[in-house]
C-alpha cells in the first residue's frame, strides 16, 4: 500500500479521494492554483503545493508542475480524479517515467479509448455492437460531408478525443452541417487540442446506460452493474441512478458482459466505465471513460464498496478485492448534481460567494462537496457545488428520499439549479422512469421556467415568517408602542406587505386576529394563517384549519420555500424601496458572465434579426452564443476577438429598426 498520494485535481473529487486516503491511513498531498489556496481540498489534505496561476492551463493542466510537486513532496502515486489530466496518455507516461504510479489505467489503454474513432475500430473486434457512422482518418470537409450524407440526417457530430458534451452537435439537416462542423471543431480544439470528428447515426430517443468495470494486474475483470444517466441536457448528466430502471434482464446481462469484453480487449487496469446507448432491446457502444466517473457514488451505494479504495489497491498491485460472484447489488441509488447555474438562462454558469450552504443529511443521504459556506465558486473552473446521493431499498422509496434531500438543501449567494432538480425529480416522466437522453432538451421551458406565482399557502408562509419571525426581536419589547403587530388603542390595524414572486409583485394586507393568527388578504382570497418553527429549517403552516409542513430558508429580505416538491423564491420590498424594471429590449448586449470573446459574427451597420448570433464567448469551459435581443442594425461593437471581459461588460449595441 502507498504511504503518500498526491491528488492532481481540485474540488469535490479531490475531497472525495482525500476522504478515502484518510480512512486508509495514507498521507495526502493536494495541489492548488492561486485561486484555490484556501479551497476545501487544500484544508482537508495533509499538505498542499501551489502549482500556478488560476487558469487551469497554467496549473491543473500543467503535467510538468504536477509531477514535480509529487516528486518533491515524496509522494509515491498520483490520483488524477476526473477531468483535467485524468485521461491524458502523455501525462500517464510521464508519471511512470518519473518513477511514480498513476492510479489509473495504462497509457496505451487510455490512448486507445481516448480516441472515439480508434476505440470504435478496436472494440468492434470484441463483439461489442457499434452505432453506424464514420470514424476514419480522412477529416477533410469534403469527406465528412460525403459521409454525413451516407449516414443520413439527423446525425451526431462528436469530437474524436472528447467527452462531457464538448465538441458535440446534433445536425438536423444537411444545410446546417458546415456551420455545426466548424463550431464543433472549434470547441474540440479549445477543450482537447484535437479537431478530429466522428459521425454517428442520431438515435432519436435512446437511453444512456453505462457499466462500471474494474480490472487488476492479475487478469481479472469484473463489472459492478450499470447506471442510467439518461437525464441529460446538452449531453451533460443531471440525475444518475443505479440500477437502470425498466431494463430487461436479458438486455442487462448482455450489456454487462459486453462491457467486460471491451475492458479485456484493451488490456485494461483499474476503474473504467463503458457507456452504451440503449434503444429498446438493442444497445450500442458509445465510449469508454478511462477514469472514475462523477456518478460513481450511486454504484458505491448499491454495492457497498469504495471505488476509490479499489483504485488504490489495484494500482498498488493487489488483486481485485472481490470476484464477480461476490459482488451484490442492493436497493436503488440516485445522484443529483447541484451546480451554480441559471436554468432559466440556458443553464448559464454562475460564480460568486457562498453566503450560506445548507446540505441535507440523515439516513440514506450522502453529500459529496468541494466547498463550504464562505467559499467562492470560481469563474475559472467547473461550477459544481455538490452531489446529493440517496439510497433506499427500491426506486419508489429512493425517489421519495431524493425529493426530501433536495428540499433539505439551500444555497445563498449565487443562482443554482436546485429548483430545477426538484421539478425534474417530481416530473411524471422521471417518476415513471421514462427518460431518454433528449427528453429535457425537448421539454424546453416546462422544467426550467419559474414565472408562475406560488400557491396561496406558500405566499401565506412567507408573509407569516416576516410578520412573526423576521421581526420577532422587536415584538419582545414590553411597550405596545414598540411592537410591529399593528396594535393601537382603537384596535389592531391592518399592515401591508409588498412581496416579489417569480411572476411579479404580490401585495398582502395582514391583521392580527384575536386568536393570535394572522388574517391575510391576498390573491383575491382571505385566510387565517400562522407559522410555527419545528427546528432547523422545518416549519408548520396552519391555514384555515389545514396544517402543512414545509422547508423555509431565509437570506435577508429573501426566502426560499420548499413545498410539494417545488422551490419558491420570494423577496420582500422594504418600505420606500424603488422597484426597478428588469432589463428591457434597448439593444445593449452585456456579457452574461466573465469570459473571453472568441468570435464576432457581425459588423457595425449590419442589419440583424432578433435571436441572431452576433458573437461567441468562452466561459467556464463552455461556449456562449451572444444573440441579438431585437431586430435592427449593429450600432457599436466595443470589443474585439481575444478580449477578456467581465460580467455585464458591453459587447454590442443594436439599434431597433
Amino acid at each position: 500500500m502507498f504511504r503518500s498520494i498526491l491528488i492532481a485535481n481540485r474540488g469535490e473529487i479531490a475531497c472525495r479521494v482525500i476522504a478515502t486516503c484518510q480512512r486508509l491511513g495514507i498521507e495526502t498531498v493536494a495541489v492548488c492554483s492561486e485561486a484555490d489556496q484556501h479551497a476545501r481540498h487544500v484544508r482537508m489534505a495533509d499538505r498542499a503545493v501551489l502549482i500556478g496561476p488560476a487558469p487551469a492551463a497554467q496549473s491543473y493542466l500543467d503535467a510538468e508542475r504536477i509531477i514535480a510537486a509529487a516528486v518533491e513532496s515524496g509522494s509515491e502515486a498520483i490520483h488524477p480524479g476526473y477531468g483535467f489530466l485524468s485521461e491524458n496518455a502523455d501525462f500517464a507516461r510521464a508519471v511512470t517515467e518519473a518513477g511514480l504510479v498513476l492510479i489509473g489505467p495504462p497509457a496505451a489503454a487510455m490512448e486507445l479509448m481516448g480516441s472515439k474513432a480508434l476505440a470504435k475500430a478496436h472494440i468492434s473486434k470484441a463483439d461489442v455492437p457499434l452505432i453506424p457512422g464514420y470514424h476514419g482518418d480522412d477529416q477533410s470537409d469534403e469527406r465528412l460531408t460525403a459521409e454525413a450524407r451516407r449516414v443520413g440526417f439527423p446525425l451526431m457530430l462528436k469530437a474524436a478525443a472528447g467527452g462531457g458534451g464538448k465538441g458535440m452537435r446534433v445536425v438536423a439537416k444537411e444545410a446546417d452541417f458546415a456551420e455545426a462542423l466548424a463550431a464543433a471543431r472549434r470547441e474540440a480544439s479549445g477543450a482537447f487540442g484535437d479537431q478530429r470528428m466522428i459521425l454517428e447515426r442520431y438515435l432519436e430517443k435512446p437511453r444512456h446506460i453505462e457499466a462500471q468495470v474494474f480490472a487488476d494486474n492479475h487478469g481479472q475483470v469484473v463489472h459492478l452493474y450499470e447506471r442510467d444517466c439518461s437525464s441529460q441536457r446538452r449531453h451533460q448528466k443531471i440525475i444518475e441512478e443505479a440500477p437502470a430502471p425498466g431494463l430487461a434482464g436479458p438486455v442487462r446481462e448482455r450489456l454487462l458482459q459486453a462491457a467486460v469484453r471491451a475492458a479485456r480487449a484493451v488490456d485494461y487496469r483499474g476503474a473504467g466505465t463503458v457507456e452504451f446507448l440503449v434503444d429498446g432491446a438493442e444497445f450500442y457502444f458509445l465510449e469508454m471513460n478511462t477514469r472514475l466517473q462523477v456518478e460513481h457514488p450511486v454504484t458505491e451505494q448499491i454495492t457497498g464498496l469504495d471505488l476509490v479504495e479499489w483504485q488504490i489497491r489495484i494500482a498498488a498491485g493487489e488483486p481485485l478485492p472481490l470476484s464477480q460472484d461476490e459482488i451484490d447489488c442492493h436497493g436503488h441509488a440516485m445522484e443529483a448534481r447541484v451546480y451554480a447555474e441559471d436554468p432559466e438562462r440556458g443553464f448559464l454558469p454562475a460564480s460568486g460567494h457562498l453566503r450560506q450552504l445548507v446540505l441535507p443529511s440523515g439516513t440514506g443521504v450522502r453529500v459529496d462537496s468541494g466547498v463550504d459556506a464562505g467559499d467562492e465558486v470560481s469563474v475559472h473552473y467547473d461550477p459544481m457545488i455538490a452531489k446529493i446521493i440517496v439510497h433506499d431499498r427500491d426506486r419508489v422509496r429512493c425517489l421519495a428520499r431524493l425529493n426530501q434531500a433536495l428540499a433539505g438543501a439551500f444555497i445563498a449567494g449565487l443562482t443554482t439549479n436546485l429548483g430545477f432538480l426538484q421539478r425534474l425529480a417530481a416530473d411524471e416522466a422521471f417518476i415513471q422512469g421514462n427518460i431518454d437522453t433528449g427528453l429535457l432538451d425537448r421539454s424546453g421551458q416546462r422544467l426550467t421556467r419559474t414565472d408562475r406565482q406560488p400557491p396561496s399557502s406558500v405566499i401565506a408562509a412567507a408573509a407569516c415568517y416576516w410578520l412573526d419571525h423576521a421581526d420577532s426581536h422587536s415584538d419582545q419589547r414590553p411597550s405596545p408602542w414598540d411592537r410591529h403587530d399593528g396594535w393601537r388603542l382603537a384596535g389592531t390595524a391592518w399592515r401591508s406587505l409588498e412581496l416579489e414572486g417569480p411572476a411579479g409583485g404580490i401585495r398582502i394586507e395582514a391583521c392580527r386576529a384575536s386568536d393570535g393568527q394572522w388574517r391575510l388578504e391576498l390573491n383575491d382570497c382571505s385566510m387565517a394563517a400562522s407559522l410555527q418553527a419545528l427546528g432547523g429549517h422545518s416549519w408548520l403552516l396552519a391555514t384555515d384549519g389545514e396544517r402543512q409542513r414545509l422547508q423555509l430558508y431565509a437570506d435577508g429580505d429573501r426566502v426560499e420555500i420548499c413545498h410539494q416538491h417545488r422551490r419558491w423564491p420570494i423577496s420582500r420590498h422594504t418600505r420606500f424601496e424603488a422597484v426597478e424594471d428588469g432589463p428591457g429590449g434597448d439593444g445593449r448586449i452585456l456579457a452574461p458572465m466573465p469570459g473571453k470573446v472568441i468570435e464576432i459574427r457581425a459588423k457595425v451597420g449590419q442589419s440583424v434579426d432578433e435571436g441572431q448570433t452576433l458573437a461567441v464567448m468562452e466561459a467556464m469551459k463552455m461556449e456562449l452564443a451572444i444573440k441579438a435581443p431585437i431586430a435592427g442594425s449593429v450600432e457599436d461593437i466595443p470589443v474585439e476577438v481575444g478580449d477578456i471581459v467581465e460580467a455585464d461588460s458591453l459587447l454590442l449595441v443594436v439599434s431597433a429598426d
